[in-house]
């Protein structure tokens, strides 16, 4: 039971760091953390529907956002992280937004979007009823190590369950006798059929089983990619094909509609109103700096996360450059990693015709290096974000405008467009 004058200090810090200009989002969470070591556990007991965890490398806002809106198109009311502050503390947050204050919240389920190291000691305190796992990625070297721990953390998350786990089909360390076994839930898988199967490659490309073989992995009929052409695609589950028209921009993002099926479709069962949930996934926007686009001086300005390799390769892939101005900023704080040789795993060929406009972030100078030695010109660095955006938009005229940015440039650069466009805010 969630205790009232929890609530009540939590509600106050999180007043008090919004009348300083911030969102409130992350001291509150730390508060309480502190001061009530059990609330988030609390909190998270009372959904008729139960707590999923989504989690992995690559996709989870965007999936997390996904999965919600489809959830609500079946009538449940859902709490999420939406901020995309995926550790306890960002949930602790969260709930503090949306409880009343004698600590009561309407909803039938949870969502919650989870980094890797956190959902394994929330796991223990919550039994989630579901986890969709996205992929294991090298990200954050610095906090993870190699893509094998990563990898044992999702392990780890996979065992809590109580009903079902969801599992990437075509990554090779999910998909594995290894990873599976000894799981207690019922396990399926999402994917990508093989003929696409080239277009989503795994950091390592090691693709060791054949796709006949992951798929033998699973006892439960899957949910797969079947064809992609722009923002449509066809997807395939219960032997059916379904054709999805999309408004989220990048081919990752068609993979994450794929997966938010999946779970959708274990989650509602025999409940679901499948018509229902495809028209909600068609009408489903961007993530903030998932491909965001913010409108500036006319001109599209559009943000793109980038903090991996196979993100970024992925990133590259789905826009074409050609009549953009394109601007890198590269930032090593926490919250982005501090290794950043991940870099030099990145092609950027794609960028040599039209070149970058603009470089900046901590990392600016790095990013230049590196863009060096693929002979992709570029005409401004400048490590100082607020300084080089204003540069960019200028020099860039009426042209629209792409930035690939990790995650704490991105937030900054969110900020200090919502200064001259209309951003829009997340709570």
């Amino acid at each position: 039971m969630v205790k009232i004058h929890s609530v009540l200090m939590g509600k106050a810090v999180q007043h008090a760091a919004r009348l300083r200009g911030g969102s409130g989002s992350a001291l509150p969470g730390l508060v309480i953390e502190k001061f009530d070591k059990s609330f988030v556990a609390n909190a998270l007991t009372k959904f008729p529907y139960g707590v999923v965890f989504i989690s992995g490398t690559n996709g989870k806002t965007t999936t997390t956002k996904m999965v919600v809106e489809l959830l609500e198109s079946q009538g449940l009311k859902v709490f999420t992280n939406r901020t995309g502050s995926n550790f306890s503390r960002g949930i602790a947050a969260a709930l503090l937004s949306d409880m009343n204050a004698r600590g009561k919240l309407k909803a039938d389920i949870a969502v919650l979007e989870m980094d890797e190291a956190h959902a394994v000691h929330l796991a223990e305190k919550v039994k989630p009823r579901y986890c969709l796992l996205l992929n294991v990625m090298r990200d954050q070297l610095d906090r993870f190590g190699e893509i094998d721990h990563t990898a044992q953390f999702l392990h780890r998350i996979a065992m809590a369950p109580t009903n079902s786990v969801i599992v990437n089909r075509d990554d090779p360390r999910l998909a594995s006798r290894k990873f599976i076994d000894d799981l207690t839930a019922k396990v399926s898988g999402f994917g990508v059929s093989e003929k696409l199967i080239h277009q989503f490659p795994s950091d390592d490309d090691m693709r060791s089983l054949s796709i006949e073989k992951r798929k033998a992995l699973f006892d439960q009929d899957d949910t797969s990619l079947e064809s992609l052409d722009g923002k449509s695609a066809e997807i395939k589950y219960a032997n059916k094909i379904k054709k999805v028209s999309l408004k989220v921009n990048g081919i990752y993002n068609v993979l994450n509609a794929v997966s938010a099926i999946a779970l959708c479709r274990e989650i509602m069962g025999e409940k679901l109103q499948e018509e229902k949930m495809l028209h909600a996934l068609s009408e489903v926007t961007p993530a903030f700096g998932r491909g965001e686009d913010i409108i500036v001086n006319g001109s599209p300005c559009q943000l793109i996360l980038v903090k991996n390799p196979s993100g970024f390769r992925l990133g590259l892939q789905s826009f074409d450059p050609k009549g953009y101005a394109i601007m890198i900023a590269i930032n090593d704080n926490y919250a982005d990693g501090r290794d950043m040789s991940w870099l030099w795993d990145v092609d950027f060929d794609t960028l040599k015709s039209g070149g970058v406009s603009e470089l900046s972030g901590m990392r600016a100078y790095d990013m230049a290096l590196r863009l060096q030695y693929d002979d992709v010109p570029f005409l401004h660095v400048d490590t100082d974000l607020r300084r080089s955006l204003k540069n960019f938009l200028e020099s860039a005229n009426n042209k629209p405008k792409r930035i690939y940015c990790t995650y704490t440039a991105m937030m900054s650069l969110r900020h200090e467009l919502s200064k001259i466009a209309d951003v829009k805010a997340v709570r």
